[in-house]
């Protein structure tokens, strides 16, 4: 079973406080988990296996980082990209890292799990 229907499933057996936590386990946005699902198929293919991977991948990252610190990481990645002396910053805080090296470990165990 996948972590998002889990989510769901237990969600489903939980009074209506309770139901809050498991929202907050599926807060990422219908849009990104899309987003991360095409740009994994991108890169891994495009058969329906490849689909169910890269769902599972999401999935997994969600269950294990916050939609917060999520974007944080992918601001941060993609700002490395753009180079130049203003983006220096980012290659080489603290804090940067520490928020790339969590989407990087969250990424990895998703591999682990769903590949």
């Amino acid at each position: 079973m996948r972590p998002a229907a889990l989510v769901l499933l237990v969600a489903s057996a939980l009074p209506a406080t309770a139901q809050s936590v498991a929202e907050q386990l599926n807060d990422y946005p219908t849009a990104a988990r899309a987003d991360y699902v095409f740009g994994c198929m991108a890169v891994n293919g495009q058969g329906r296996d490849v689909l169910e991977k890269c769902a599972c991948s999401i999935d997994t990252i969600a269950a294990l980082l916050p939609y917060d610190r999520y974007v944080e990481a992918e601001t941060v990645m993609s700002l490395r990209q753009t180079g130049g002396e203003r983006m220096a910053i980012f290659n080489s805080s603290a804090a940067a890292n520490a928020i790339v090296a969590d989407l990087k470990r969250a990424q990895a165990e998703a591999e682990i799990l769903c590949f």
